[in-house]
């Protein structure tokens, strides 16, 4: 019988705290290293997703108010499906090189 591999999902946590705060998403990454080990899968994923994304709303707070943009419209959507695909792309380039 088949059985997905689900590994990836004990990095999840680095990948969905990113785009709010990064200091959080590195304390997600140490504590993701500290429960599995440095050579895991988790924490070599979770170390990928903290190099590979930005935080989504420090980038809109800061960049687009300092030339004093109000109106977002469609950024913030459109940086949250960026976060998406780069967390996509994450886990298999993880599997791809690790696993």
């Amino acid at each position: 019988m088949f059985s997905p591999d689900t590994r990836f999902v004990d990095g999840l946590p680095t990948a969905l705290i990113r785009p709010l705060s990064g200091g959080a998403a590195r304390g997600m990454m140490v504590s993701t290293m500290a429960a599995f080990g440095p050579d895991s899968f988790a924490s070599k994923l979770s170390g990928i997703f903290q190099g590979a994304s930005d935080t989504t709303f420090y980038v809109v707070a800061v960049y687009f108010g300092s030339v004093s943009i109000k109106n977002t419209r469609y950024a913030i959507g459109a940086m949250l499906l960026a976060d998406l695909v780069g967390v996509i792309t994450s886990i298999i380039l993880a599997y791809l090189f690790f696993g």
